[in-house]
Parts: C-alpha cells; structure tokens; sequence
C-alpha cells in the first residue's frame, strides 16, 4: 500500500464558523484516500492553541527564522497546546468515522531530537523517526495523528516544528507523497509578490530560496521539511493551502494550486 503523509497546522482547530467544516471534508478525504488503499498519517501544530496559552499565562512569544523560541515556561504550554489539540482532533475524526490513535514523539519512542544549539532553547532540530510503531497502527486500519515534541536521549521533552516532523516521518516511511498544508496557496520566489508563486521546484531550487534569505519565518522550516523528507526516501512533497474545505482530495487531484517540490 502507498503512504500519504499530512501535515495541518493548528488553525484548523480554531473555534471559527469554517471548523466543522474543514473537519468534515478532512475526516472524507482520509477516508477516501485510505479506501483507496492508501495509509495515512496525520501530523498536526498548535500554533494559535500554543499562543493562547503562553498569552493568558503572561508568557511572551519570539521567533527566530519561524521556529518558536522555547524556555521552560513555554515547553509546559507547548506539551499542553499540541495534546490538548491532539486530543479535540482525534475525538472530532473519531467521530466521523475514522479508526483513530493520537501519538506524540514519546509514543514508543517514536521521534527523538537534539537541543539546538543556539538561543532556541528547548527546541528539538535533528528530528528521527522510529517508524515500527506507526507501522504497526497503519497496518491495523488505524490512522495515527501525531503531536509533534519529542525526546532526547536523556528524556527532555523538546519543542519540533511541526513540519520538520512531518518531513522526518514522510522520509522513515518512504512515503509516496507528503502534504504540508499551509494557509498560502504556493511557495513563492519573491516572498512579497503573491503573483511569483511556482507549481513545480526541485530540492536544489528550495535551498536556493533558502540560501538567499527569500524563503521567510513559516516557509523557512516548510523548505528545510521538504529537503529532508525527500532526502530520505519521501516521493514527492507538495505544499498547498488547507484552509479550504476539501484540500487534500484537490491536492492529489491536481485541482489546487500547489508546489510540488521533488528530488
């Protein structure tokens, strides 16, 4: 059977009039792409949930090339943000039908990561995956959603960047495709001209924009994701925008905008 590999950010789960609905068409296109006979794995962020949390605790929030800069305080609103969306995401799929298990990186040691070295903090980079777990689920029927800290050897929880997980677990896989599902329709060559977005890059031309500054904050780790994921055996990546009801199925169609990026 073929994998798939979905990456949606936390703003799914914002309590907006447009939720239901976004959850209704997610729950249907995983299960048409599952009848298909395809296995799916879902990995999801907490941004906005994160933000909410460290806010109402008076804790501020920086940022340095996209990644969320993570001491002590913000490492207990991380693990509490993305369990807290793991949770309302696998009850709202669960109860349309799907056969579902919430996991994080501390589910059979399924992810492990070092600290960065820098002023990131308690922020996981060298992101691997264990995938026996996961195989064992998909094998099973199940669609495992996945919360993406992990561990380091010694245990410490770190803070990963969503689509650094997604691209670590696309590689592990060797999926055929990896969706990162973001809230722009394509990766730009100008991040500031919404006219310059491109259908197709290769790995080579995503660490150009990388190396030349114009791939920006979010888009930076979404580059870094789709570079790794093809290094280590993914098919292909495609960034697209999950905002709108029914992403996934126009993305495999060709229906949607998108950048596919490959080897």
């Amino acid at each position: 059977m073929s994998v798939l590999v979905i990456k949606v950010g936390g703003h799914a789960l914002e309590a907006t009039s447009d939720a239901a609905a976004l959850l209704d068409s997610l729950a249907s296109d995983i299960r048409d792409a599952q009848q298909s006979g395809t296995n799916v794995v879902l990995v999801h962020g907490g941004g906005p949930q994160i933000s909410e949390l460290l806010t109402a605790t008076g804790v501020a929030s920086s940022f340095v090339h996209g990644l969320r800069v993570t001491d002590g305080p913000t490492l207990r609103a991380v693990v509490m943000g993305l369990s807290m969306v793991n949770a309302t995401l696998c009850a709202a799929l669960s109860a349309r039908g799907l056969s579902v298990v919430g996991c994080s990186g501390t589910s059979a040691s399924l992810i492990s990561a070092v600290a960065a070295q820098d002023d990131l903090g308690f922020v996981g980079s060298d992101v691997t995956v264990e995938p026996r777990y996961l195989n064992e689920l998909l094998s099973n029927g199940h669609l495992p959603v996945v919360a993406p800290f992990a561990t380091d050897v010694h245990g410490q929880l770190l803070n990963c960047n969503a689509d650094a997980v997604a691209g670590a677990l696309a590689g592990a896989l060797h999926a055929d495709s990896l969706l990162l599902l973001s809230d722009i329709d394509q990766v730009r060559t100008n991040a500031d001209d919404a006219s310059s977005g491109i259908s197709s890059m290769s790995a080579t031309q995503a660490r150009t924009l990388l190396e030349s500054g114009e791939a920006k904050e979010g888009m930076r780790p979404k580059l870094e994701s789709c570079i790794a994921a093809l290094s280590h055996g993914a098919q292909r990546v495609v960034i697209a925008n999950g905002s709108r009801p029914h992403a996934i199925r126009d993305v495999l169609s060709g229906a949607a905008l998108q950048t596919e990026v490959v080897a």
